[in-house]
């Protein structure tokens, strides 16, 4: 039986956001879940990761109320690689914010939508200084999102 795979593409450059998908990442890597993660920045991923992932979760800061400009960059990129090849990729967003997030979260929606992306999970959006309990919701949004692809149910 072929392993599932689970792609977790994040962007930080305070150092916020990359605690948050550290979180998200030790969650998707539970000893309960047998999926494969790979767990990168924009800049490190391309066309074929997304070829590649069973299901994605998207991570980034909210910079001047829009996704950080990396993450921008990475849909960019792939957009036309990928047309009509993963049409249905679950996918969930987490977002380290200032404000309310909603800026970086309806853009990340809008161009996953255009991706023809199916989100499967509610999205995290944490606003101001990381605490404990938010880890602990990234650890959960990884492990559930690595334990819907694992059992199928997404």
């Amino acid at each position: 039986m072929v392993r599932k795979r689970l792609l977790i593409i994040y962007h930080s450059k305070t150092g916020s956001n990359a605690t948050l998908a550290r979180a998200v990442f030790k969650g998707a890597k539970h000893k309960d879940i047998d999926v494969d993660v790979r767990f990168m920045t924009p800049s490190e991923a391309d066309y074929n990761d997304l070829v590649w992932a069973d299901g994605v979760i998207f991570g980034t800061p909210e910079n001047f109320g829009y996704m950080s400009g990396m993450l921008k960059d990475f849909f960019d990129r792939t957009f036309y690689e990928v047309e009509g090849k993963v049409d249905g990729l679950p996918f969930a967003i987490f977002i380290s914010a200032a404000t309310d997030g909603q800026g970086a979260l309806n853009s990340i929606r809008g161009i996953c939508r255009g991706y023809k992306f199916r989100e499967v999970q509610e999205p995290l959006v944490v606003v101001g200084k990381v605490s404990d309990s938010m880890i602990l919701k990234c650890e959960e949004l990884g492990m559930s999102m690595a334990a819907g692809i694992d059992s199928g149910i997404f």
